[in-house]
């Protein structure tokens, strides 16, 4: 009986081992490891998210593995950490000048949901092999865009209304107070530059990209911020588009920072053929 009890502890064990060591990722090792993972990175989850937002990155986290696997995974990963610790920086001045994030930082589903809508539409169309071979490295290039995208987003608006001597609106360099929607400051700006070259050098050390798309990533979340910045400081806000919230204009940003880098690396592909 007892010989029974652990032979069926170590097949247990053993299927466990090998759904997380399972290459290509399925479905039942990528939820296995992406449990396990949430268990042990519970204490740092809860400081940068909700309950629900909790819930909803569990299901980000599923499908990035089955997409894209562990290295994925840990560019999601890296992701949070860093936009999660600028979040927190200065927390006291931002709440007393009223720009901090609502619950202190600790994002909801909708903030999940739309810093992710552009890499979770790239990784099902991995994970479905649409265009097949050919298209599977620009779904890859689009989902790291996104995220770096996402990331310079988040850190040059925090790091700004943290250090922001003095913030402008984009399309009139008019002087605005810090957290204006659509207001850039120089700090910021520079910050959320090097966050995305850290997100992108990260991508390229994890195999997801090359060197090169790595430069592209980077060129696109600029070029997407910058954009977003434009969005928000013309339209945020405005009388007729009370639907363009925070999490709408998030979905817009991230999708344009992954078309664009798809749209120049097959401009590129196509210049050098």
């Amino acid at each position: 009986m007892q010989a029974s009890r652990v032979a069926s502890v170590q097949d247990a064990v053993g299927g466990a081992m090998a759904l997380f060591q399972s290459s290509p990722a399925t479905w039942q090792s990528s939820l296995l490891c992406n449990l396990l993972i949430f268990i042990a990175g519970s204490p740092i989850l809860v400081t940068g998210l909700s309950l629900s937002g909790i819930a909803a990155a569990f299901l980000l986290g599923t499908l990035t593995w089955r997409a894209f696997g562990p290295s994925g995974f840990l560019l999601v990963a890296t992701y949070f950490v860093i936009g999660t610790a600028a979040t927190k920086v200065k927390m006291a001045q931002k709440v007393a000048q009223g720009v901090a994030e609502k619950r202190r930082g600790r994002r909801g589903p909708g903030s999940v949901i739309g810093s992710s809508a552009a890499g979770c539409i790239c990784a099902f169309l991995t994970i479905f092999g649409v265009g097949g071979e050919a298209f599977s490295r620009l779904w890859r290039l689009g989902f790291v865009a996104s995220f770096c995208t996402k990331l310079s987003d988040t850190i040059s608006s925090e790091i700004g209304k943290a250090y922001g001597k003095t913030t402008y609106l984009v399309t009139t360099f008019k002087v605005v107070p810090r957290g204006t929607e659509g207001a850039v400051s120089v700090e910021g700006t520079l910050a959320g530059i090097i966050a995305s070259i850290v997100l992108a050098f990260v991508s390229c050390l994890l195999g997801e990209v090359g060197l090169h798309e790595a430069i592209i990533c980077v060129l696109a979340s600029q070029i997407a911020n910058l954009g977003e910045s434009i969005i928000g400081a013309a339209l945020q806000e405005k009388e007729g588009f009370q639907w363009l919230n925070n999490d709408a204009v998030n979905i817009i940003n991230i999708s344009m920072g992954s078309i664009i880098a798809i749209l120049m690396q097959q401009a590129l592909q196509s210049w050098h053929s």
